[in-house]
């Protein structure tokens, strides 16, 4: 394998996630090369050094390879489906690592078939969205066989600088990554309920999460979604229709395990209630696309609430 910075990178999914993450790589120097199926996506990477391929199988001889798709179909499909990176002569890198939130079977059928394939495969999902990665606070889990998880961490930290924690072999960073979204659902919501209570009760929505925020019960979570709640500011890090699949594989494995998890289930209920309400806005589809944290709106109604901005200049925290 080569030294760092003489490595060859493979960059597939120029997502809101993976266009900021292969961005950093490149910003360190690394020679990454780019497949995304929208070209138009990689193009302004290009501008900064990336290398941009026409066709998956242009990524094989790299040293390593990473994916940030969006569903375990898709990170099949490109690997090794019928146009994938194998789908000339079946050579694959010696190592590829996926970031995407997929479901633990599926990473599990990636891992046997890229074995068969001559290639580790590493489980590498991330904690953050696109402002996290652009402030440096993007963090990562990650799991497969040791050696070659120590050779991709240097560089996960390029993209992931604030941690990144081998948890051990096979799937166990799926299931890290799907506990932590679990408890991003529950958090958005407790935080949104808590927040209808004190603005009907008379306090300024910007006064109590910036209370909060200072406060032992802040985070990192709370204090960048704050300027969404405060403004109603729907601009999108993560849709409702992927929580609610994260929601539901979280809840697959507490059945698969006997490990009862009440709370997810109301949370994935009350979620589910953003979907019938997204009917009755003008373009139900397009309103379905805007952040998850639109929730607020629907509870708002329950309450008997409607929800008007602030416009209150908010930190997020992650002010660079």
């Amino acid at each position: 394998m080569a030294t760092k910075n003489t490595q060859k990178i493979g960059w597939i999914g120029m997502g809101r996630m993976g266009q900021p993450m292969a961005e950093r790589l490149i910003k360190a120097g690394h020679d990454v090369s780019i497949w995304n199926r929208t070209r138009t996506k990689a193009e302004p990477l290009e501008k900064i050094g990336g290398k941009i391929v026409d066709h998956p199988h242009e990524l094989k001889n790299v040293d390593v390879l990473f994916s940030i798709l969006d569903t375990g179909k898709s990170v099949q499909a490109v690997l090794y489906g019928k146009d994938g990176v194998s789908s000339q002569g079946g050579k694959m890198p010696p190592i590829v690592v996926d970031c995407s939130t997929i479901a633990v079977e599926e990473s599990a059928a990636v891992r046997e078939r890229l074995k068969q394939l001559g290639s580790d495969f590493i489980a590498a999902p991330v904690s953050g969205n696109a402002k996290v990665i652009k402030a440096g606070k993007l963090s990562a889990v990650v799991s497969g066989p040791e050696a070659a998880c120590r050779t991709a961490m240097p560089l996960i930290e390029i993209f992931a600088p604030q941690g990144v924690s081998y948890v051990g072999e096979g799937e166990l960073a799926r299931i890290c990554k799907i506990a932590h979204n679990v408890m991003l659902g529950v958090v958005i919501e407790n935080l949104i309920e808590i927040t209808l209570l004190t603005n009907k009760m008379g306090v300024p929505r910007h006064a109590f999460l910036a209370f909060l925020n200072n406060g032992v019960m802040g985070s990192m979570f709370t204090r960048y979604k704050s300027p969404a709640l405060v403004n109603l500011d729907w601009t999108t890090t993560f849709t409702p229709e992927l929580l609610r699949k994260d929601l539901d594989l979280g809840l697959e494995l507490g059945r698969k395990m006997d490990v009862p998890m009440p709370v997810t289930a109301a949370t994935r209920e009350v979620l589910q209630s953003h979907f019938g309400a997204a009917t009755m806005q003008k373009n139900p589809e397009e309103y379905l696309q805007k952040d998850f944290a639109a929730l607020a709106e629907t509870m708002a109604l329950a309450a008997g609430m409607k929800l008007k901005s602030e416009n209150k200049n908010v930190p997020t925290g992650l002010e660079i």
